[in-house]
């Protein structure tokens, strides 16, 4: 059983807190966020906090109850600060355009990659930076992996698509005899 669970989550300020048996619903200063709720995890508001248990013994919803308390956490902090994930495009002629809800890459392929950027998460991008925003932190870290997924960084020169801080192990290339 998870340790976040052994007692009340706290709720934050300016944030309101509303489960029923199928889904839980936060609201906050930028927005709101619901989730369905799995059949084998019971959430419960309280004055204290929000009390997440498991419905039955099994192994599953267990692990579920730390799952819910982490997705409750998160949502909290998204509707009150914003998540952002930075993607850095390098490579010579590399670059990506942003065309109304669509990201255009140019990253050597014979053809433009069109990704379609999902409601719900804020593109910027500034020269060769991509700047993705959203009060749901797993909406833009799923969208963040489908555009570093579109050139993923190589070993040799490091072109690619990458996080800001991301390391990007390196390999030495041939040696001339």
């Amino acid at each position: 059983m998870s340790r976040f669970t052994k007692k009340p989550i706290a709720i934050l300020p300016k944030v309101e807190v509303s489960a029923d048996v199928q889904t839980l619903t936060v609201k906050g200063p930028l927005g709101t966020l619901t989730r369905t709720i799995h059949p084998t995890v019971a959430i419960e508001v309280t004055p204290e906090g929000v009390v997440i248990t498991a419905k039955n013994n099994s192994k599953l919803s267990k692990a579920l109850t730390g799952t819910f308390a982490s997705h409750l956490k998160n949502m909290m902090a998204g509707t009150i600060e914003v998540f952002k994930k930075v993607l850095i495009l390098e490579g010579v002629g590399y670059r990506v355009e942003l065309k109304g809800k669509e990201l255009v890459f140019a990253v050597g392929f014979s053809h433009p990659v069109t990704l379609q950027i999902p409601d719900g998460v804020k593109a910027v991008v500034e020269k060769n930076t991509i700047r993705l925003e959203s009060i749901d932190k797993e909406l833009v870290g799923q969208f963040a992996a489908v555009v570093r997924d579109v050139k993923k960084p190589e070993p040799y020169l490091g072109k690619g698509i990458h996080y800001e801080n991301e390391v990007i192990r390196r390999k030495q290339g041939k040696k001339s005899v």
